[in-house]
């Protein structure tokens, strides 16, 4: 049987709407970092390199690098990794979302109705 394919878009519409995802994970993530990176230069007093290794590691969920001193460090850092755990999860997500909607257009094709 042949499938009716008028729902699902096109090679060309469906690698734009991928690239216009990939875009929006790419921003989230790095809108992310630059915060974790301003947050441990401001909080932890580190310079721009380490605020980015640290920020790096908490964003990929590798942990702390560094040890930490102060109580606004430590509280900027905890709030930070729970913040990074949700938009590490929920970049992810939006990736995979026009992948995950184009299957569901594929399996909820219906036949085209055949003459026996």
């Amino acid at each position: 049987m042949k499938q009716n394919n008028r729902n699902i878009l096109s090679h060309r519409d469906f690698i734009l709407r991928v690239l216009k995802y990939t875009l929006v994970s790419i921003s989230i993530i790095m809108i992310s970092l630059l915060m974790g990176i301003a947050g441990y230069h401001h909080y932890c007093d580190m310079d721009w390199t380490d605020s980015l290794y640290n920020a790096s590691m908490i964003l990929t969920g590798m942990g702390p690098a560094a040890q930490l001193t102060t109580g606004e460090a430590k509280i900027f850092v905890s709030l930070y990794a729970l913040f990074s755990g949700v938009a590490f999860l929920s970049t992810v997500g939006v990736f995979f979302a026009p992948f995950a909607h184009r299957l569901m257009h594929i399996l909820h094709v219906e036949p085209e109705d055949v003459d026996v």
